[in-house]
């Protein structure tokens, strides 16, 4: 660890960028998207395709990332990779309200618009979750993991709610300016949050010369260990992006339910989110404190209650409105909270173990590896319902299937997350030291 470790409000200010990034990106992927698909009546590939666009493009994670390895600094990507975030959320606002008079030159914007997010999202996250793992102590990672993502959520709930209200009488001008005034914020935010969390020493030299990005890829693809957590992230990430899609109409095809009722259903489960969070951070603590546990124990208990999750939600249907579907939507939701904050706690302990100097190379490869599921789950899910439906031709066969599918990818990933820091012989490598101590123990 470069320099001494960070406490709490550490943490929380660097939590602060983390909800910058997440205040820009809602606008970006949930405003405009309605916007172009409601008010300017365009197809919804469009801002389908421009969302898939920055997603596709953080597989520049690992070089990104290894751009920080080199240069020895990970605030200058931070503040850079938020600016270009925020310049590409005004762009995306200004593409948008373009549409409406001339589509060609709208459309054109927001391809450069979504390039810049999805880049700008990948240089920040990236070296934000590195600089996390190299300043926090290992016994502090579970619950550090839970603040700086409980207040990206709370980020993007604030905008939305905000901005929903700053947006109304709605018109391109406004969308321009919100957004706007929001990547600001945001961007300022981000400098004051990282402003001497690195200290003003020169950064330490590699141990050995900077190695080409092709050589530093390759020598961390070699490790087992990051290939077997990049398998992770993907299968786990796939089957929690290819239910988020597809839980609201589930609830209005099968149970019937209003737009309204079933958009508090959403409500509900993303209250279960957090709540999983929040318990993952406390069973952090009762991990270091207690002499119980692991991050790879609680990754594989939030998967397998996801798989019961699921097939809970796949047998709602056959039963009707005497199902409890609040309840499954909330119990759904907190599995899904404590297994994702139990994934970012791991890779945040995991990113340091290996050759030295690869921390971001390691940290952009889960997070290409996520966006690239969450690419992929967002339309495997929608066209695999639409699939059911076509073959069954029944709703509610349909959604089962669909989501029985989801929990056996959850399955999985319980597995494979059991492996975690494990050798070719099973033994642990790494594994959360859980007697008070901090750092990573060998066996």
């Amino acid at each position: 660890m470069n320099g001494p470790s960070i406490g709490w409000p550490g943490i929380v200010r660097l939590g602060l960028v983390q909800a910058s990034l997440g205040a820009i990106v809602v606008l970006c992927t949930s405003t405009m998207n309605r916007v172009m698909q409601i008010e300017l009546m365009l197809p919804a590939t469009l801002p389908g395709a421009l969302v898939a666009l920055h997603y596709v493009l953080q597989v520049l994670r690992p070089r990104l990332g290894y751009g920080s390895d080199v240069g020895g600094r990970r605030v200058p990507w931070i503040i850079g990779g938020m600016a270009l975030l925020a310049g590409g959320g005004v762009l995306a606002a200004l593409a948008t309200a373009w549409m409406a008079s001339n589509l060609l030159a709208g459309v054109a914007l927001a391809v450069l618009a979504y390039t810049l997010i999805g880049i700008g999202v990948g240089a920040s996250g990236t070296s934000l979750l590195v600089l996390l793992a190299k300043r926090v102590d290992a016994a502090r990672r579970p619950a550090a993991a839970s603040v700086v993502w409980l207040m990206m959520i709370f980020g993007i709930a604030l905008t939305a709610g905000i901005g929903g209200k700053l947006l109304m009488p709605f018109s391109g001008t406004r969308l321009v300016e919100v957004t706007a005034a929001v990547g600001a914020l945001a961007l300022a935010m981000t400098v004051l949050a990282v402003w001497g969390m690195e200290g003003t020493a020169a950064p330490i030299a590699p141990a050995e010369p900077p190695a080409p990005f092709g050589l530093a890829f390759r020598q961390v693809w070699g490790e087992r260990q990051v290939r077997h957590f990049a398998l992770l992230v993907f299968v786990s990430m796939l089957a929690y992006s290819a239910q988020e899609l597809i839980i609201e109409p589930f609830a209005g095809a099968v149970f019937g339910l209003p737009p309204g009722q079933s958009t508090q259903l959403i409500g509900v489960q993303h209250g279960g989110v957090l709540a999983g969070m929040i318990l993952l951070a406390l069973a952090g603590a009762a991990t270091a404190r207690w002499r119980v546990g692991s991050l790879r124990l609680w990754m594989a208990l939030g998967c397998f209650a996801s798989t019961i999750g699921l097939l809970a939600m796949a047998s709602a249907g056959s039963v009707g409105p005497a199902w409890p579907l609040a309840t499954s939507f909330f119990l759904l939701g907190m599995a899904n909270g404590f297994f994702c904050a139990a994934a970012i706690g791991s890779m945040m302990q995991l990113a340091g173990s290996g050759r030295q100097s690869r921390e971001g190379v390691r940290m952009g490869l889960w997070g290409a590896s996520q966006a690239l599921a969450f690419g992929l789950g967002s339309l495997a899910g929608s066209s695999a319902v639409d699939l059911a439906r076509l073959l069954l031709g029944s709703p509610v066969a349909a959604y089962a299937v669909v989501f029985a599918g989801q929990a056996m990818l959850f399955l999985v990933a319980g597995v494979l997350s059991l492996r975690v820091g494990t050798s070719a012989g099973g033994q642990p490598v790494a594994e959360l030291v859980v007697a008070g101590q901090t750092g990573l123990r060998k066996w």
